[in-house]
C-alpha cells in the first residue's frame, strides 16, 4: 500500500513539470512569435491585441480566460482528498479502515485531476474557436498549435492522448 502511495505522490509532484508548457505558447502571427499566455493568471492575454479586431472572437476569448480560473470545487474536493490520504497515513486504527482512508483519499484525489483535466480540456477549445473566428474574417491570421514551428508549420506528429468530454452543470 504504501508503494502505491508513493506512486500517486511522484506522479503529483511530476505535473509541475508541464506548468512550463502552459506559459511557453506561443501563436505565428505575421511570421512572428507572439507569447501567447502572458503569465499563468493571465492566460491567452498575449492575442487579445488582436482579437478585439472581432466581437466574437472577443466573446470566446472571454469565455476560456473565465474558464481558467480556479473552481472551488476542485479546491474542496483536492482537500477532501489529501485529508483522507494524512488520516489514513497518521491513523493508527485498524487496518481494514486504514485501508479505506488511504484507497478513498486517493480515488477522491485521482478522479478530482481527471475532472479538472477534462474542465482545463474543454476549455481549451474556447481559446481555439477565439483564433478561428479572427481568422475567417481578419488578417492577419493566426496560427496555434502545440506543434507550430515559426512558419506556422507543423513539426511533430504522433498520436496524442486526450480526456475530451464537455461537461455542464
Amino acid at each position: 500500500m504504501s508503494k502505491f502511495i508513493f506512486i500517486i505522490l511522484a506522479f503529483s509532484l511530476s505535473l509541475t513539470s508541464f506548468s512550463q508548457e502552459t506559459c511557453s505558447r506561443v501563436a505565428v502571427i505575421n511570421y512572428q512569435e507572439v507569447l501567447v499566455d502572458t503569465n499563468s493568471t493571465q492566460k491567452g492575454e498575449g492575442l487579445r491585441y488582436h482579437l478585439e479586431k472581432d466581437e466574437v472572437a472577443m466573446k470566446y476569448l472571454n469565455k476560456y480566460q473565465e474558464g481558467t480560473k480556479t473552481k472551488w470545487q476542485n479546491a474542496a474536493l483536492g482537500t477532501v482528498g489529501t485529508s483522507l490520504l494524512l488520516t489514513g497515513l497518521l491513523s493508527s486504527s485498524s487496518n481494514s479502515t486504514k485501508k479505506t482512508l488511504l484507497i478513498g483519499g486517493s480515488a477522491i484525489i485521482l478522479v478530482n485531476f481527471l475532472i479538472a483535466k477534462t474542465y482545463e480540456r474543454a476549455n481549451e477549445e474556447n481559446l481555439n474557436r477565439a483564433i478561428e473566428e479572427y481568422n475567417k474574417r481578419n488578417l492577419p491570421r493566426i496560427y496555434f498549435g502545440p506543434d507550430l514551428d515559426s512558419s506556422g508549420e507543423s513539426e511533430k506528429t504522433g498520436a496524442k492522448f486526450f480526456i475530451d468530454k464537455s461537461w455542464s452543470f
